[in-house]
């Protein structure tokens, strides 16, 4: 019998899984190997060890092609082996690389047009992935609490195929720009640094799912450049869901945040609230949830939807967290919702 942790992550987070890319097979084959949450990160290197070796034996072939699908799955296994697990911060850091190293494999097969970006920010370095060209609108994709731009190939996808450009960040406290920096409810700082680098010709909108549905409002707020946001179960009061948050939310958030301890991240939880601000948000906007969602509350993006003076609120009465379980509904939503309101602006 799989411990708590082990029966939340696999309760709370499957759909997700599945929609990001991991194929579902592979995460039966894994879980069921798991019976212990510190038995969980080595399981899942294990997966991407295997799609690892699929892709090299692939590259050797010349099977370009099947080669960077295999590391996309590598780098997702590798994503999810340490997603929200902090048991071990340098066994974390470790699989946060490999993650990323294979993403770039990926990239080297798939899309070599694909560029690293460094981005200075206060003293510290953050770090994204660019896709696609330069004379089309961009939209700068912002993870949540635990995702990070490793997680956010397919995701990507449903803008290109577009036309759109995309940006996928790790802010400060998210993937490898977290080995240096804590989480800051004043995310529209790291925005408006990438966008310096970025240097962007054409409009520019943001995207952001969870907690990076609060991100993303929050930065458009403050930073016109972005001219269009959307966000997917974001929190309006992230401090406010504390209490209904699974075990694991709370221990990454205290990680990723820098708390001392249990009370001290319940406190810089509600440094995360648009109270205050959410009325400086003047750019269109749409906020997506699901009434299932049991991470964060459905009524926490409505908040959201109802104070901004000019968003589109849209409530999937079957979704889940990110409406994950329902991805063939939001993705194409949120996808021609940019791609038409950034074609207007431009």
């Amino acid at each position: 019998m799989p411990d708590a942790r082990v029966e939340a992550a696999v309760a709370n987070w499957a759909p997700r899984f599945v929609t990001q890319g991991v194929d579902f097979n592979d995460f039966r084959r894994t879980c069921a190997r798991v019976e212990t949450w510190e038995e969980w990160l080595p399981a899942w290197v294990a997966t991407g060890d295997e799609h690892r070796a699929l892709a090299e034996e692939a590259e050797a072939e010349g099977q370009s092609l099947t080669g960077g699908e295999a590391w996309v799955r590598a780098a997702l296994a590798y994503h999810f082996a340490k997603f929200v697990w902090v048991v071990d911060v340098e066994r974390n850091h470790e699989t946060t690389r490999r993650a990323r190293e294979a993403l770039y494999a990926a990239h080297r097969q798939l899309d070599p047009s694909a560029q690293r970006i460094e981005v200075p920010w206060e003293g510290a370095t953050l770090a994204g992935n660019l896709r696609g060209p330069r004379d089309t609108s961009l939209v700068l994709l912002i993870p949540g609490l635990d995702s990070t731009k490793e997680e956010f190939f397919h995701w990507e996808e449903v803008f290109l195929r577009r036309g759109l450009a995309t940006f996928s960040l790790d802010g400060p406290g998210q993937g490898e720009s977290g080995f240096g920096t804590h989480i800051r409810g004043d995310y529209e700082t790291a925005v408006s640094a990438a966008l310096d680098v970025l240097d962007w010709p054409a409009p520019v909108g943001a995207a952001g799912v969870s907690l990076g549905g609060y991100y993303a409002p929050r930065a458009a707020a403050r930073e016109p450049r972005i001219a269009a946001v959307a966000g997917v179960s974001g929190p309006f009061d992230f401090g406010e869901c504390w209490d209904g948050l699974p075990q694991l939310t709370r221990e990454t958030f205290r990680h990723h945040s820098g708390a001392t301890d249990d009370e001290d991240a319940r406190r810089r939880a509600h440094e995360l609230s648009l109270a205050g601000v959410i009325g400086e948000l003047q750019q269109p906007a749409l906020l997506v949830t699901g009434k299932l969602d049991r991470i964060i509350p459905w009524e926490q993006t409505e908040r959201i939807a109802r104070e901004a003076p000019n968003a589109r609120f849209v409530l999937y009465e079957h979704g889940s967290h990110v409406c994950n379980n329902l991805p063939y509904r939001y993705r194409p939503l949120v996808g021609d919702w940019l791609a038409e309101t950034l074609a207007r602006v431009g």
